[in-house]
């Protein structure tokens, strides 16, 4: 079977199983229906041991969105790897991917969990580091470790679920105790860690080196919310618990992400970038008590993001593999199909009424409105969904619109694959959103509020878009906004420094104290007295015997002398 026929036909099985999946989701949404299922693999006397899936609404429309994106990839990338020299080793890395996925979708067992858990830690490490260069392997290197640190809660987690008795998470959502706190922040470490909350958020654009068909599965629906998703899970326990100071991090991670993306010219960072801030939104509405909404938006947010990723990976493509979006422009003249369905899946992200990503959004905003919160929170988060607008309006303005490129080498060529590959991602960016949302929320919440309170969001849109074409006119070297002040500009365009204090802080002086234990214990009088002392010691006592076996005069004479000497004194 060649690699053109093999990908058509994974693509065709994936499709036909997330179809199959989503309509079962949808049966069992309907009828309130859960199956929990013990699959035992192994009986060997009184041993056994099974495998524990869970299969409710939640899970089959996550797996059915996942299989029906990750179709989409796999067929893009018949195109996209196309003069790649490891396509079927591509293929078979995507495919082990959605496999981790699964199996972390599915499982109510935290030992299950981390089957998938790392297996997505592992597989993106080797995704990353697929283009086997430095940058590669440091951005790999940067992922696998901040992921570790929530892969070693999960564990710590599962230790601490001895005490309990079982390892089914759903038994003990309702367990209220001190063991409870420490699950709770177990957990929570684990979902910051994989979802790229501050403190742990550098890896994810660095994550960008893989291949582009790798980032749409990556930022859409797999690695990125799997931390999301475990919060879901876990909402009961975190129901008890004060959680606005988590609450602050998830709403600063959503500011940190839209104003860096503002200073940032590289096209998949950007949309990176996007990425984080959206997370940031599901995160800060899980926190505050809605997890079913926090988990329609991952599904809205998840299709019009691979599409994102999708048009860009071409847009990339035909301008000589570069990413700086300096180097776009005119593109709606060049490539009309991927600036279409670009410029939709841009309004679906901005919150454009009647869009895919409005019904989400909209809802998070409605239900933030009415909570409680300080003015604080609340300017923070219609902040932020303005920079959302601002940046990509900023995208637009300098990949589609008349601005004028610095690139003039490219060729311009839409491949049939790629955009038969859009048209599914385009429908479910349009009407997504409101499907998805007639079907979940069958009974309406009742809202109510001020005429200006419903405004709010539609107004930071409009001022994000005109804020963003305004300033994507501006130049950084004018004194406007104090932007002539170089270090406010490497302050908000480095994600707050965060990378330095993630990578470089903490290897940069342990590196140098390394070297000079390296210098004094391997090289020095460490070497000396250390590791050579009873090696010298039997050294010398072995010329002393040699000495004495070849019947030295002197040698005895002096022993003669110190025995005499001896008795004498005795």
């Amino acid at each position: 079977m060649n690699f053109l026929s093999l990908y058509k036909f994974w693509f065709l099985i994936i499709f036909f199983f997330g179809l199959l999946f989503f309509l079962t989701g949808l049966y069992f949404l309907n009828m309130d229906y859960l199956v929990f299922m013990d699959w035992e693999i192994l009986n060997l006397n009184s041993c056994s041991v099974t495998m524990t899936l869970l299969f409710d609404w939640m899970s089959l429309l996550f797996m059915g969105s996942v299989m029906f994106i990750s179709s989409m990839v796999i067929y893009y990338s018949d195109s996209y790897m196309e003069d790649d020299n490891n396509k079927e080793r591509f293929l078979f890395l995507v495919l082990l991917f959605i496999l981790s996925m699964m199996f972390m979708i599915i499982s109510p067992n935290l030992i299950s969990i981390l089957l998938g858990w790392d297996g997505l830690g592992l597989v993106s490490y080797c995704l990353v580091i697929y283009f086997q260069n430095y940058k590669s392997f440091n951005a790999g290197m940067v992922t696998i470790l901040t992921n570790r640190i929530g892969d070693v809660a999960i564990l710590l987690g599962i230790g601490w679920m001895f005490n309990t008795g079982s390892w089914h998470y759903l038994y003990y959502n309702f367990y209220f105790s001190f063991w409870g706190s420490f699950i709770v922040f177990m957990v929570l470490l684990a979902g910051f860690t994989k979802s790229a909350q501050i403190p742990f958020s550098s890896w994810l654009p660095a994550a960008m080196a893989a291949p582009t068909p790798v980032s749409a599965l990556v930022h859409s629906s797999t690695l990125v919310t799997a931390g999301v998703y475990l919060l879901i899970r876990f909402n009961n326990l975190l129901l008890y618990y004060d959680m606005s100071f988590f609450l602050l991090l998830s709403m600063l991670t959503m500011f940190m992400s839209g104003l860096n993306a503002m200073f940032e010219y590289d096209l998949k960072k950007i949309i990176a970038l996007s990425t984080l801030s959206q997370l940031g939104l599901m995160m800060s509405i899980l926190f505050m008590g809605y997890p079913i909404v926090a988990f329609f938006h991952l599904l809205t947010h998840a299709f019009f993001k691979a599409l994102l990723f999708l048009c860009a990976g071409l847009i990339i493509h035909c301008m000589n593999d570069t990413q700086d979006i300096r180097h776009m422009g005119l593109l709606v003249y060049h490539l009309p199909y991927t600036s279409t369905c670009f410029g939709i899946a841009n309004l679906s992200l901005c919150g454009l009424p009647f869009m895919s990503g409005f019904y989400s959004k909209d809802l998070c905003l409605d239900f933030m409105n009415m909570t409680y919160f300080n003015l604080f929170i609340n300017m923070l988060f219609y902040i932020s969904v303005g920079l959302t607008v601002a940046y990509s309006m900023r995208l637009v303005y300098y990949c589609l619109s008349k601005y004028t490129s610095l690139l003039s080498c490219c060729c311009y060529y839409e491949s049939l694959t790629m955009m038969r590959s859009m048209l599914f991602l385009v429908f479910m960016g349009i009407f997504g959103g409101s499907m998805i949302s007639w079907l979940i929320f069958s009974s309406p919440s009742l809202i109510l509020m001020p005429l200006e309170c419903k405004l709010m969001p539609l107004l930071f849109v409009v001022s994000g878009g005109w804020l963003g074409y305004e300033l994507s006119l501006m130049y950084m070297s004018e004194s406007i906004f104090g932007l002539k002040n170089s270090l406010l500009t490497i302050f908000l365009g480095s994600m707050w420094f965060m990378p330095n204090f993630s990578t470089y802080m903490i290897y940069s002086k342990s590196l140098i104290l390394s070297n000079k234990y390296y210098d004094f214990m391997d090289m020095g009088w460490g070497e000396y007295i250390m590791s050579n002392l009873m090696g010298y010691y039997f050294l010398f006592m072995s010329k002393f015997n040699l000495l004495y076996q070849k019947n030295n005069f002197k040698l005895f004479f002096s022993s003669f002398i110190l025995v005499t000497l001896l008795f004498i004194l005795i």
